[in-house]
């Protein structure tokens, strides 16, 4: 009696077991549950192109025979009168100016200590310098920005030797400063006749580089060039010198083909992004647009930004950003608009489907860009939610899984 009712007792619970994953499995088939995570993407309607920079350059008369001395660093901004480089006569003309140089950096930490009243303010406030251009030089070495070290380290050790001096009687030095300044005016006696001095006559960017595309690309005869003409373009291998060049203005220019239909469609400002020269892409203004040519326009593109980026660019790769959009990409199905018109995504929160509003802001073949538009924490979409693709019949609050 017992093992019957034992037994029945296993049936029902057996049954009972049976048909509650009976149950689960024909909930599973009946109202999948399938989501996807929602990550930033951004879309770009881009044409590649290749093109020349071109700007207003000068290219500087050669110095002729010498020891040339580059004072400017490539792209720095100098002013009209500036020197730009100097010519001596040969090499120990050269070695003497060096030696000038450093007797002057002599000279003046001597009378600094001499004219100071070295008093323990003083002496602080150097140690304080000090201390600032080791900071300094750390920074700039470990920035890899080694012409920059050059100046810090060269300062550092200028303070360094008038701490020091701060331990000499003022009184001393007298004797010494007098000597220095005899020397420095023998060795200045010997080499003025022998160096020339070359100035900007404007102000402007400097560049060391001469490529011969000087004379050829001229940013007055951009808006009247065509397309056989820009095919056409060559440098101009008579034209160079070992001084470099001076560009003037603020306003630099990009010139290139474009397939007609891509032409016509730009509007008056567009984005660039260069292969090599500026690591972010930049807005540029459409300078003009040529009458076609078998098929092809010839377009100019103009900013002001950047100019000592490009000194050293001319041919150059970019792209042409028409247009470019950004948003979080789900699928286009999982897209979907609620009782009252509003357009959303359903998210899964724990085990609950929460309709999040959103704005699609691009479409593509399978999937959407979308942002949140809501100010409520729990209504506000964010990237890594996931969002629900099936689900059977959605609706908000509705659970969704265990």
């Amino acid at each position: 009696m017992k093992s019957g009712v034992t037994k029945g007792i296993l049936t029902v619970l057996m049954l009972g077991i049976l048909a509650y994953f009976g149950i689960q499995i024909g909930g599973y088939f009946s109202d999948p549950l399938s989501t996807v995570t929602a990550y930033e993407y951004q879309v770009e309607d881009a044409v590649t192109v290749t093109g020349y920079v071109v700007r207003q350059e000068e290219v500087l008369s050669d110095a002729g025979a010498g020891v040339l001395d580059l004072r400017r660093s490539e792209g720095e901004k100098v002013g009209a009168g500036q020197t730009l480089a100097v010519v001596y006569k040969d090499q120990s003309t050269l070695d003497a100016r060096d030696q000038i140089e450093a007797l002057s950096a002599r000279l003046e930490q001597l009378q600094y200590a001499q004219d100071a009243s070295l008093s323990s303010e003083v002496s602080l406030r150097l140690d304080s310098d000090i201390l600032s251009r080791i900071t300094s030089l750390h920074t700039t070495l470990s920035e890899d920005k080694l012409t920059s070290a050059d100046s810090v380290l060269s300062d550092l050790r200028s303070l360094i030797l008038k701490r020091d001096y701060t331990y000499t009687d003022a009184a001393d030095l007298s004797g010494e400063i007098a000597d220095v300044q005899s020397q420095i005016q023998a060795l200045r006696s010997t080499t003025s006749a022998a160096t020339t001095v070359i100035a900007a006559k404007s102000s402007g960017v400097y560049s060391a580089v001469v490529d011969g595309y000087e004379t050829v690309l001229v940013p007055d005869t951009l808006k009247t060039m065509t397309a056989k003409e820009f095919r056409a373009i060559e440098r101009d291998g008579s034209v160079s010198s070992r001084v470099g060049k001076l560009i003037y203005g603020d306003t630099w220019y990009f010139v290139t083909l474009l397939r007609q239909s891509d032409a016509e469609s730009l509007a008056s400002s567009t984005t660039l992004r260069f292969a090599k020269g500026i690591d972010t892409p930049f807005r540029v203004k459409v300078e003009s647009v040529s009458e076609p040519e078998e098929g092809r326009c010839v377009v100019v593109f103009s900013t002001n930004k950047f100019l000592s980026e490009v000194t050293l660019l001319r041919q150059q790769s970019a792209d042409v950003v028409r247009s470019s959009h950004e948003g979080l990409r789900v699928p286009r199905s999982a897209v979907r608009v609620d009782e009252s018109g509003q357009s959303g995504v359903y998210c899964r929160v724990g085990v609950t489907a929460r309709f999040k509003p959103v704005e699609v802001t691009y479409t593509g073949e399978d999937f959407c860009l979308i942002r949140g538009t809501s100010d409520e924490d729990k209504r506000r979409l964010r990237a890594g939610d996931q969002v629900i693709l099936s689900a059977g019949e959605l609706y908000d609050g509705k659970i969704v899984g265990n």
